[in-house]
């Protein structure tokens, strides 16, 4: 799945991006145990949902441009609260693709994040047509608005 993520995402050469490995799936667990989820069967791992529970102020800052996504996960830390969600990465491998798994699997992890947390709010910053689809399906499904950073051209 990592591979895949550095496929689709190249987070090496963008220093934008979150670089996903070990101490950040770690930290990400940390802030809440369903922020990294994925379904897998006996081949290994074929959905990969990655979610940052985190505060306003840092999701304002982040849609403006004026983090990084790697700022964004650095400056969220542990608290008693935070009430918006950003999905940051869903990723399906392509012989799985199209059957709401990304999304289902999302939702699970979003109920789970909203029993300890008051979530108002979802956004993303997405990558590709699909992805732009999949959160909002994801949104809509779990009733909250989305807000999306635009990529610079």
């Amino acid at each position: 799945m990592l591979r895949l993520a550095e496929e689709v995402f190249a987070a090496r050469q963008d220093p934008q991006q979150l670089d996903v490995n070990e101490q950040v799936l770690e930290k990400l667990q940390q802030l809440h145990p369903a922020s990294v989820s994925e379904r897998s069967d006996a081949s290994g791992p074929y959905c990969w949902i990655l979610l940052i529970p985190t505060t306003r102020p840092l999701m304002e800052a982040f849609l403006s441009g004026r983090l990084s996504e790697r700022e964004l996960c650095d400056r969220t830390v542990p608290g008693p609260s935070f009430d918006c969600l950003y999905l940051c990465s869903a990723m399906v491998l392509t012989e799985y693709r199209h059957r709401g798994i990304a999304r289902e699997t999302a939702l699970e992890a979003i109920r789970q994040i909203r029993e300890r947390y008051p979530i108002t709010c979802l956004f993303v910053w997405p990558f590709t047509p699909e992805g732009d689809a999949t959160a909002q399906a994801i949104a809509r499904a779990a009733g909250l608005p989305l807000l999306t950073r635009p990529h610079e051209t």
